[in-house]
């Protein structure tokens, strides 16, 4: 793919999508009904996308035969969650376009890395610092002040890989129980609300973002998103304007999320990026059925080289993920009005698991 031969697939052509999980799922059934097929490659034997599409490939991340075989039989390739491997990509990368570029996993896949470019772009951040030994915390603690948030710098979600330090808290105990020489100390956010922007961009530098989310998480996991978040329109608008710069500087193509903090001021609210995912987005599933196209049909249009649709929300949305247990009551969803239950075909529930989702729309009431 170059800028005078993009990617232009047509009804037919095969999407092969890296990962397995729900995102895939989803991102194979938007495709179908463009009448694009997919092809998944995953290690997992049980990965629920394997059950949507025709072709799957099960194999480790690491098996160059393998995946070369996957790209003879795909005319482009996406991934569906940032911890493929970019070696993964960058093999494929050689073959088949890989959109978003495989570039784009040396910046996100690294919190630090991540930190650094949104800085550098002058977007605000909490305050951060490299760490690497106790000794480095210690004097990062001095620097930043508690309480802070210490990460892992790679293959951190769902709150994994993190732990809040506070005062009087063992730091080499802290530093030795994360198992990590390679982490990020990061200041304690006193936010008002956490929110994300959904935006999709084309190779040709179009953006198209959806309406800003509001997100509440349990036990550092994602329960529910509101659409629209509860926040002036004037900051609305400066959230969407930071993803948009964000895509811009990535030359991203497809769709991805940015995170945020709102923090009170002493005037207006502000907000803080927290991170990037570059890919759909569980805050994005309201999506499905909250708005006249999905983060998914998105995301298949914008890798495809076809034109983005304009997102129109049907009403107020509220996403609800059913995590863990909560998915043996999944009937109870389904005489609620206005409500849509999306399962996943996963198998046993565990505590923390992603089984499904519902989204509520409420229309607009009539003037």
């Amino acid at each position: 793919m170059t800028a005078s031969n993009p990617v232009k697939l047509k009804p037919g052509d095969t999407i092969g999508i890296l990962g397995g999980g729900q995102l895939g799922r989803m991102l194979a059934m938007a495709a179908a009904r463009l009448g694009l097929r997919c092809q998944v490659f995953s290690p997992d034997p049980d990965s629920p996308a394997f059950d949507v599409v025709q072709h799957a490939t099960c194999a480790e991340y690491a098996d160059v035969e393998a995946l070369e075989l996957f790209a003879n039989d795909v005319d482009v390739v996406t991934y569906e969650f940032e911890n493929v491997p970019a070696a993964t990509a960058m093999v494929l990368a050689a073959r088949r376009p890989v959109l978003p570029a495989y570039k784009i996993l040396e910046t996100t896949q690294d919190r630090l890395i991540e930190k650094d470019f949104i800085s550098k772009l002058g977007i605000g951040t909490a305050d951060y610092a490299d760490v690497s030994s106790v000794a480095t915390l210690r004097s990062a603690i001095e620097r930043i002040g508690l309480p802070a948030v210490i990460k892992t710098r790679r293959f951190g979600y769902d709150g994994k890989g993190q732990a809040i330090i506070r005062q009087g808290d063992d730091i080499e105990q802290v530093w030795d129980d994360l198992g990590t020489k390679s982490a990020i100390l990061e200041a304690f956010v006193p936010f008002e609300r956490e929110i994300s922007v959904i935006a999709a961009r084309s190779a040709s530098g179009e953006v198209e973002c959806f309406d800003v989310t509001e997100n509440e998480h349990r036990d550092h996991i994602l329960k529910i998103s509101r659409a629209p978040a509860a926040i002036p329109e004037e900051l609305a608008a400066q959230a969407r304007a930071i993803a948009e710069k964000i895509a811009a500087a990535l030359d991203y193509v497809g769709v991805l999320a940015v995170e945020l903090f709102v923090v009170p001021g002493n005037g207006d609210a502000t907000v803080l990026v927290n991170e990037i995912a570059p890919r759909v987005h569980n805050s994005g599933h309201w999506t499905l059925d909250g708005a006249s196209i999905s983060q998914f049909e998105q995301h298949i249009r914008a890798i495809a080289g076809w034109p983005l649709g304009k997102p129109v929300r049907h009403g107020e949305v509220t996403m609800t993920n059913l995590i863990g247990d909560d998915i043996l009551n999944y009937e109870q969803w389904l005489s609620v009005p206005g409500a849509t239950v999306h399962l996943y075909g996963k198998g046993t529930p565990r505590p923390g698991r992603k089984m499904g989702h519902v989204t509520e729309v409420t229309p607009p009431r009539k003037s």
